[in-house]
């Protein structure tokens, strides 16, 4: 895969090698893309809180019954139910 940089994009690749934090250019990408994942994690998560405290302040809420939500994502999975990505256990 080839990526083309703007001349700032690439000075600034360059100056973080020649700082010693990377070995090389791949090593600087690819801690770039792991930021923006978590960034668009965050931003996610932002956006769940913001739903949550909205529903909070509108007297939307009930009193959590664990072995009710554990009913239902078992019903969920066997029936082949998109999981939202927030309640899986493989999220950093």
């Amino acid at each position: 895969m080839n990526v083309s940089l703007t001349p700032v994009l690439e000075s600034l690749v360059k100056a973080k090698v020649e700082s010693g934090l990377y070995n090389n250019a791949s090593e600087v990408v690819r801690e770039a893309l792991r930021l923006m994942e978590q960034r668009d994690q965050h931003t996610l998560l932002r956006k769940e809180l913001e739903l949550g405290v909205a529903q909070l302040h509108g007297g939307k809420t009930t009193v959590f019954d664990m072995n009710a939500s554990k009913a239902k994502a078992i019903k969920n999975a066997k029936t082949g139910r998109k999981v939202n990505p927030l309640v899986t256990t493989d999220n950093p």
